[in-house]
């Protein structure tokens, strides 16, 4: 077994490994609450959207941690309140609004990359380096995790609630514009904490494939939470691990792995299956010949 913990002999894979931990967990828990929402799409916007942000970031104040944290987060509301300005002036609908800006905003960012002043390629930034981590990237990450966690944690009903019931939620005097807005802000803040070690491509593959998986295995929304935070964990470790062994980028290696479960979940899960719906279904018919036969 000493080959397992080979790697972790070096600092930089225990820096890595603390930082899978985090944004594996952190993502895992809040993709529940993007999948059951729909909000895939909007993510997806989302995380190409941080580029121009980060871009700048690097320009103006450099790869701070504090400052790529402002930037994406500032560029990525920047598309989604501009899409929504857009909707509600014009009779363009607001995710082809959102769609537009947000591409509009990623060629933006591979256009300036070049003129940050700082050593960094822009695949850094589009498929991560988690080799990299520093202890600024930690503690940002730490720092994300706990107030992501804290806010879903303490905000969990009323957020299902206008989730599956908004116009209830709304006469009950729940705040749902300010709540879904709320979810937003922590997926920008989740996909900043896995530049690191996915980058903005491959971000969104860490928040809705655990959740995704974890929703083929379970009807329970507490499952999808627990085990899609348990998922993106273990996943996020087994990439890093994969990576180190295969000499391939750590992102794709835990999206990779990730995709792997999802798919796995969805051939062979126990209830929603398909080997076990077709297995079912062919019990069922061979049933009904039986009994015509009696």
């Amino acid at each position: 077994m000493g080959w397992v913990f080979e790697p972790f002999e070096y600092e930089f894979m225990r820096r890595a490994l603390m930082a899978c931990v985090l944004v594996g967990f952190t993502n895992g828990f809040l993709g529940a609450f993007v999948v059951v929402r729909r909000l895939a799409l909007v993510a997806d916007a989302l995380s190409h959207s941080l580029l121009p942000g980060l871009a700048l970031a690097a320009i103006l104040v450099g790869l701070t941690p504090g400052g790529l944290l402002l930037g994406g987060l500032l560029a990525a509301l920047f598309v989604v309140l501009g899409g929504h300005m857009i909707s509600r002036s014009s009779r363009v609908k607001e995710e082809t609004a959102i769609a537009a800006l947000y591409i509009v905003a990623f060629a933006v960012g591979v256009a300036i990359i070049k003129f940050a002043n700082v050593r960094v390629s822009l695949d850094h930034f589009l498929f991560g380096n988690i080799l990299g981590v520093g202890d600024a990237d930690l503690w940002t990450s730490y720092a994300i995790t706990c107030v992501v966690l804290l806010l879903l944690v303490a905000f969990q009903r009323p957020l299902l609630l206008s989730v599956f019931e908004a116009s209830v939620a709304k006469a009950l005097g729940v705040p749902v514009g300010g709540l879904l807005g709320m979810l937003v802000v922590l997926i920008v803040l989740a996909m900043v904490s896995s530049l690191q070690a996915v980058g903005v491509l491959l971000s969104l593959g860490l928040l809705i494939l655990p959740a995704a998986t974890v929703y083929l295995l379970s009807d329970s929304f507490d499952t999808m939470l627990w085990g899609g935070a348990a998922l993106g964990t273990g996943g996020a470790v087994a990439g890093l691990m994969a990576s180190y062994w295969a000499n391939i980028p750590s992102g794709p290696a835990i999206v990779l792995i990730l995709g792997a479960a999802f798919v796995l979940a969805y051939l062979f899960g126990p209830k929603y299956g398909i080997v076990a719906r077709r297995a079912r279904r062919h019990l069922h018919e061979e049933s009904l010949r039986r009994w015509d036969k009696a």
